[in-house]
């Protein structure tokens, strides 16, 4: 049964590659589909494609329309969504992808530290699973398709 899984969150760790490489030696027939994680490719592409703005309201609104195109088709189209959230920075987008697959009754499974427990206690809460390794979410993965 071939899946795909669409990976949020953070780009400031390698995790999404261990989640990658937990699968692959599984064998897991998953296809993995994540968000631009070139931190200044992301932010850059509405002036890239667009043209140069005066005003970073604007800069920062052409950019994010752009990678919400890809990010809500990657969202809509996978069977299960990982949102990952990190201690350092401040992921609203995070927090919206999760709510966007919650809505759209896609299974969700959030990964953080145990640290960030109490504040992302209502995301968790509608979490299917909410793990706290990268590995871990690979065990759920190969145990519920593998």
């Amino acid at each position: 049964m071939s899946i795909s899984v669409y990976l949020s969150g953070e780009i400031h760790s390698d995790w999404r590659t261990e989640i990658k490489n937990a699968i692959s030696i599984a064998g897991l027939d998953i296809e993995v589909l994540e968000p631009v994680t070139d931190h200044s490719a992301s932010d850059d592409v509405g002036e890239a494609i667009l043209g140069q703005e005066d005003r970073s309201f604007w800069r920062d609104h052409k950019g994010a329309k752009i990678n919400a195109i890809r990010i809500r088709a990657f969202i809509e189209q996978a069977d299960v969504v990982v949102v990952k959230f990190g201690d350092q920075y401040r992921q609203w987008n995070a927090a919206f992808d999760a709510g966007y697959a919650v809505a759209l009754g896609k299974p969700l499974i959030t990964l953080h530290d145990s640290s960030l427990t109490h504040a992302l206690k209502e995301i968790d809460g509608a979490a299917q699973a909410t793990a706290e390794s990268p590995q871990q979410v690979a065990e759920i993965l190969k145990y519920c398709f593998g």
